[in-house]
């Protein structure tokens, strides 16, 4: 190679989400490609096509997401090691706890730099016991020797700091951002029924059972009011659904791939999450010019200012998201399409995805650079 040339390098992406990837990282993915050769390890094939159509080399790497088989988790950690043998990457990228555990232990044996991101502690972390003991070892262990640890929010920040688990540096970046872009501003609608849209899997620690409760209180004193969940069953809610479907308490729409349309005709966003590491779906809405009522959560209440973008309530407490609930059917239709319009410029300020894959190129640069 000639003198003064840079060669191009190598940069490995685990994932363990397909659509994730794709739906909230592709800016960085393409940023990537102009200087890198990327390759991706992903558990499903939702986006892998388009992901490959972009330049992209994809390999299928099966992750059980949720499990804790050790049997399962040491086959990953193989396949993790195998694919590292092969590819040779000058940095690896991960997200989630198992990629950023296994994966990063990969790198640390094969002396291969590595990056984390830490995109939410998850229950295992959170829930106590054993196995946080565990799940807290393994990322001391994993993280040791990262590059740079990419947090969330600055509660998950400390949280690591606290149990000691460290890289060689840490950067607090606004989650995923959002595509201002994509996610434009939409006109409040002029409709007099209310809609509540919850967007995301239909599972407990999403706050599904609080959210049931609500509406179905809510219908009681205002019939009228929707509530439009879209998302696919993670748990055994459908029975329970679907009796709420009958009573026109709820409307039940699966996974869908485009929820701009859902965002538009929706007079509000809901998101009672126990736990998240930034709410895409809060950043989305908001960037829509809705209002969200959430849970007032590391990962969610940096993306809206109570009583000014939306309103907060208490995470795991029916009767305070059935209060939030009541205080947004309270306003006007004017103050309703203002809180929105302040969300939009709150993402505007603060959440521009371009900051953050500026904030990701920046380091996997420091990695990937040669002469």
């Amino acid at each position: 190679m000639s003198k003064g040339m840079r060669s191009m390098g190598k940069v490995l992406i685990l994932a363990n989400s397909a659509s994730g990837l794709y739906d909230f990282r592709n800016e960085l993915v393409l940023a990537l490609l102009q200087k890198n050769e990327v390759y991706v390890s992903l558990p499903d094939e939702e986006k892998a096509p388009a992901l490959a159509r972009e330049g992209c080399k994809v390999f299928h790497t099966p992750i059980d997401r949720r499990g804790v088989n050790p049997v399962r988790d040491i086959r990953l950690f193989a396949d993790y090691f195998r694919l590292m043998r092969r590819v040779k990457p000058d940095v690896v990228l991960t997200y989630t706890i198992k990629p950023n555990i296994y994966g990063n232990l990969c790198c640390r044996l094969l002396r291969i730099p590595y990056l984390a991101n830490i995109t939410g502690l998850g229950s295992a972390f959170e829930n106590g016991g054993l196995v946080q003991k565990i799940v807290v070892f393994l990322y001391r262990m994993a993280l040791k020797k990262a590059q740079c640890i990419f947090f969330q929010n600055k509660t998950n920040q400390d949280i690591f700091a606290q149990y000691g688990i460290r890289g060689h540096r840490t950067r607090l970046v606004p989650g995923s951002g959002v595509n201002l872009d994509r996610h434009t501003y939409k006109e409040y609608p002029a409709k007099a029924r209310t809609v509540f849209l919850y967007v995301g899997r239909l599972m407990k620690e999403k706050g599904i059972d609080e959210l049931l409760y609500a509406a179905s209180r809510l219908h009681e004193e205002a019939p009228e009011v929707l509530f439009r969940l879209v998302g696919s069953y993670e748990e055994d809610y459908r029975a329970r659904v679907e009796a709420y479907e009958k009573q026109n308490i709820v409307e039940h729409t699966g996974y869908q791939k485009d929820v701009t349309p859902f965002y538009q005709e929706a007079s509000a966003v809901l998101m009672p999450s126990y736990h998240e590491g930034m709410s895409n779906v809060i950043l989305e809405a908001s960037a829509s010019g809705r209002p969200v009522l959430a849970s007032q959560i590391p990962g969610c209440q940096e993306g809206f200012e109570d009583g000014v973008t939306g309103f907060g309530f208490a995470p795991r407490d029916k009767e305070a998201l059935l209060c939030a609930l009541r205080r947004f059917m309270a306003l006007s239709g004017e103050e309703r399409a203002q809180m929105g319009k302040r969300a939009r410029a709150k993402m505007e300020r603060e959440f521009d995805r371009r900051q953050v894959v500026q904030a990701y190129m920046e380091e996997i640069e420091n990695c990937t650079n040669k002469e």
